[in-house]
Formats: C-alpha cells, structure tokens, sequence
C-alpha cells in the first residue's frame, strides 16, 4: 500500500473532516488507511465470498481518487459511530398545527446532528394574519417558524466539525411568498437556510402572458396580483442578494422515474436532489479529470472505457452504503429501502475539458460532456439492472410505470433489453453535487460541473474549532501545466475561468448533461456585477426554456458574501488576445453546500 503524497490543502482536509480518531492519541496515519476503512465497511454489504474481492476493487478506485463518495460515506463508514451516511433528506409533511410544526422540529434536528442536510417545505402553514381555530388567535405564518428551524439549526453542530445546513421551499401562490421571497435582505436573517421558490408551469405561463396570478391556501384566496410582479419580486431578490433560487417544481415531477409512488416538495440543502417526504440519497462522483490520458496535446482523450468501468462500479458501492448505514429516523430507512436511491455524478469537469482543449461553456465542450455524462448514464442503468438480477429489484419497481419514464425513453434498445430481463435495483441512479471539501480533497479539482473559479486563490476553510483559516490554492490543471511548463508559458486560450464566462454559457454546460441526471444538478451561475436586471431575469426564463429543474444565479452584492478570494497573479492574455471580464467573487452559497454536499 503506498503512500500518497497530499497538497497541504488536501492534507488539512483529510484530517479535520475524514481522518477517524476513535480516541484522542489513536487516528489513522495517512489518507489509505481512510480509504481501506471505507473499502472494507461498504464491501461488508457483499456476501462473504466476495468480500475480499470488492475491498480490493473499491480501494483501488478510491486511492486514485477516480471515484469520490461523498464526505459523510468518508467520514462515518467503517467507524462504528451513530452517524448517517447520507448527505441528503427531505423531512415528513409538516401539517398545519404546533404538534406536527414541533415534532418536525425535532426529527430535523436529530437529522443533522448525524450529519445529513435537510429540506423541508413550509408550503403546508398557513398565512400569516390566517385564524387559528380554538385559539382565537391570528396564525404568524410560515417565515416565522422557519425562524425556530434557523435557531435550532445553530445549536446543532452536525457530525464532526460539519455546520447544519437546510433548503427551504415554498410555493409561487401561496399567501406568504412575497415574506419568503425577502426574508434574507436581512443579512442576519434564515442564514442556515438556503431558500427556493417551487415554481409552476402555469406560474410561468402566466409571467409570459402577462396575466394575473391568485395567492390562495386551503382553497380560499387571499389576494390576486400580475404574475409578472411577482415574478419581477422573485428576479429582484435574486439579483440584489442571490436568494432565492427557483425550483421548476412540475418539471421535476414530470421527469422523475417514481412520479407513480411519489411526489416531490422540496430538495437537499443544494438542490441536486429533489426528494418526497422522508427522501434520503447518498452521494458519490466520478473524477473526470483523472481519466484524460496524454492532457495538453492533440491525442488529448479522456479513456471513456475506464469512465463505463467506475459508473458500474459506483453504482455497486453506493447501493452497498444503502444496506450499511444508518438513520436518524425510520420513516428515512423505509424509503431509502422501498426506493434504493443514489445520486452518482461527476467532479473535476472543467479540468477533464482544459486538458482536452475544450473552453467551458462553448457548444464544443457542451457537447463533449454531455458525451460523457450519456456513458455514465447508460452504465449506471446496466449495472443496476445487473444487481437486480443479482440481489433483487427495488421494493416499489414497477416495471410497466417505469417504461413510462424519461429515463427509459433515452436508454439504448440493449440497456432496456438488460432491464426488462431483470428490472432494477435503484429508483434513480444520477444526481451532480457541488463536491467541496471532497474536490479539495482529490488535489483541488474543479468543483462538480462548476468552471474554475481561478487558477491561483486563497479560501475560506472551516476548522474544527469553529474558526476559519485562509489558505492558498491552485487549481489542477493549472498545476498540472507549470509542472509541464515554464511560468512564462502564455496559458492556452481554452484555460477559461469564471471570471471570462458569460451567463449563458453556465446554461449551456448545466443543460448538456442535465437530459443525462435522473434527478437534478447543483449549479450557480455566476453572473458579472454589471449585468443589467433586464438581462437577469432573462437567465431565469431561459434556464426554463433550456429543460432545467431548476436556476440558481449569483451576482456580487453586499448582503452576501464569499468564501474564495482571487490572488494578484500573472495570468497572461490568451493568444487570441480576448481580454477577462471583470472579476467575480465566489458564490454566496458555496458555504453550506460544500459543507453539506461535499
């Protein structure tokens, strides 16, 4: 077993977050033992034969940092702790009355003390000013009590040194979502949550047609106002401190392969998984950059072989996790079995396309990851059929509702061939995650689907005290080309960073791989501080042209703020002589998801 030799950032973060120390003096002493404690847990989930057999396969996998599970797989498996291996949940219903507001309460903490993130939609409390019957008294509405789930969330300090994090919906007609939509022009306000409006089809039917719009609960309306207004509330928000994101709601439903046992209200703190009441999805990823053979010239490929090969893999050891973790709440156990969802994505994109040549956000690489993204989807499909042969389907499949699905309509005639022999093993199989902590932790990869930010920048790290440390980065690929080449070298036009895309380029890239992802994509588009308003709101309709599930957009403002700071460094003009836009400061909501996703 040899050594890997980390960067100091990915060392630091090895040890504060997935290093497991049972008892002061006594941790693992370097990043394999991790992986074999990790290797040797999830292969415990096969029979006892193969157990050898899998260790070995996952290690390998795991050591070359090719497939990355996400941190709470990292962190818990193999320790014996009372902590969940699942990133992502969406709690119960929360019915209209203190018993049911309360008890929710409750599950949401014991939830994140064992380190998932939540969401929850508030779209089931009444307006505020509604009566509350027996008590003669006026309801305070649902802002409100989001603020009891905020003040709860900061007591709890979610497994090892993670923040709470928490995604709260409502939806476009209910009474109180203008109160929602301006909830955090408080900068103090609701800061463990990231918020997110459901929005309709016929919500945006009527922002298109210009008509009004009913603001109605329990079928009695409250108000009627322009769509557009509401609409122009939403984008104004949005464009002044970065909240609230949109959430196509009926989309997400539409598409989803369980719309026949299910349905959707809210998603994790990130938004790449929309999950029912009680949802819970485990997380891994693909590391692109790791798979392009001969990066910086002309026979530059990633080996699209080796990419099918983890995508089977994934899928084996992610639903492995499912049958060895534990959870905070049964009715979360139920679901993950009756269900078997897993969310397997990629990292390291941008990377994998610098080193093939390709300039992000261009209809070339657009293409090109979409590419990718079709060979992890038709694997994953084939080796979840393969372990339904081999361990049974899903307990909810249905084999003639799930013929009716999106993903049936784009899987080749063999994969669907393989499927009707033998169903399948997992309800949904893709889902892209932001990946923080788990980016910096494979060598400071780009970040899921996200460009490079920059290729030299200090960051903002949580430590395990509660503090935060700044430390110096560089991005891979960059590294990878000045161990190549010399400093002076002039970087290749196709080096391209945030700072130098254009909104719709973001689109572009997120839609390319979005008809590939069972569920949703974690995505924020950055935007120049410059842009107008009108060009905004443009972004937001045509994410919803584009198919997306959703839009979340981020423009420099001073209610929010960043965790990554550019460096002065030399970034020579690219040969073609095109000049960087004005920088851009890192997302305002980077925290809580690399925190929670990641």
């Amino acid at each position: 077993m040899s050594r890997v030799a980390l960067p100091a950032i990915s060392r630091k973060i090895w040890e504060e977050k997935y290093r497991f120390q049972p008892e002061p003096g006594r941790s693992e002493g370097s990043v394999e033992q991790s992986w074999q404690r990790v290797a040797r847990s999830v292969a415990g989930a096969e029979p006892e034969r193969h157990r050898a057999q899998w260790e070995e396969t996952f290690y390998s996998a795991l050591s070359s940092f090719e497939f990355l599970p996400a941190g709470r797989i990292l962190a818990g498996a193999g320790t014996g702790r009372r902590v969940t291996l699942f990133n992502c949940f969406v709690m119960g219903r929360i019915d209209d009355d203190m018993t049911s507001i309360f008890d929710s309460v409750k599950e949401a903490a014991l939830t994140m003390q064992q380190g998932g993130g939540i969401g929850c939609d508030f779209s089931t409390l009444r307006p505020k000013g509604a009566p509350v019957r027996g008590a003669g008294a006026d309801a305070s509405g649902p802002v409100s009590f989001m603020d009891v789930w905020d003040a709860m969330c900061r007591t709890i300090m979610s497994a090892g040194s993670r923040r709470g994090a928490m995604m709260a919906t409502l939806r476009c007609d209910h009474p109180d979502i203008e109160d929602f939509i301006e909830a955090k022009a408080d900068p103090v306000r609701l800061r463990n949550f990231n918020l997110s409006v459901l929005v309709s089809d016929a919500f945006m039917d009527a922002v298109e047609r210009d008509a009004d719009w009913q603001l109605k609960f329990a079928g009695r309306i409250y108000r009627t106002l322009p769509a557009r207004q509401l609409w122009d509330k939403i984008m104004r928000s949005a464009y002044d401190y970065a909240e609230p994101g949109v959430i196509f709601i009926d989309r997400v439903n539409a598409t989803n392969n369980l719309r026949y046992c299910e349905t959707i209200h809210a998603t994790n703190p990130c938004g790449e998984q929309p999950l029912p009441y009680y949802g819970a999805c485990l997380l891994g990823s693909i590391n692109l950059a790791k798979l392009v053979r001969e990066p910086f010239t002309a026979a530059a490929r990633l080996d699209e072989a080796r990419l099918a090969e983890l995508a089977e893999l994934a899928v084996r050891f992610l639903d492995d996790v499912i049958g060895i973790s534990k959870f905070p709440l049964v009715p979360q156990h139920i679901e993950a079995e009756a269900k078997r969802r897993i969310g397997l994505g990629v990292t390291g994109l941008a990377d994998a396309l610098i080193f093939c040549g390709k300039h992000y956000g261009t209809e070339e690489a657009a293409s090109l990851a979409g590419h990718w993204m079709a060979i992890i989807d038709r694997a994953s499909y084939r080796a979840s059929a393969k372990l339904a042969a081999e361990k049974g389907v899903f307990p909810l499949y249905d084999a003639e509702r799930f013929a009716e699905s999106p993903a049936w309509q784009r899987l080749d005639e063999e994969t669907r061939d393989l499927i009707r022999t033998h169903g399948l093993r997992n309800g949904q199989l893709t889902s892209i995650a932001p990946t923080g902590t788990i980016s910096l932790l494979a060598e400071n990869v780009s970040s899921g689907i996200e460009p490079v930010f920059d290729f030299a920048y200090t960051r903002r790290v949580l430590t395990k005290s509660g503090g935060v440390r700044e430390e110096r980065l560089e991005d891979y690929a960059y590294a990878k080309f000045r161990e190549i080449c010399r400093s002076d070298v002039p970087l290749p036009d196709y080096f391209a960073s945030t700072q130098e895309l254009k909104p719709k380029d973001h689109l572009r890239m997120q839609a390319a791989l979005q008809c590939y992802v069972d569920a949703s994509i974690s995505k924020t588009v950055n935007c120049p501080e410059n842009l107008s308003f009108e060009d905004f709101q443009t972004l937001y309709r045509e994410a919803f042209r584009m198919g997306l599930k959703g839009c979340t957009a981020y423009r420099p403002n001073k209610i929010t703020g960043g965790v990554i700071t550019r460096l002065p460094h030399r970034r020579v003009a690219p040969p073609h002589g095109n000049a960087p836009a004005s920088p851009l400061p890192a997302i305002a909501n980077d925290t809580i998801c690399c925190m929670q996703c990641g």
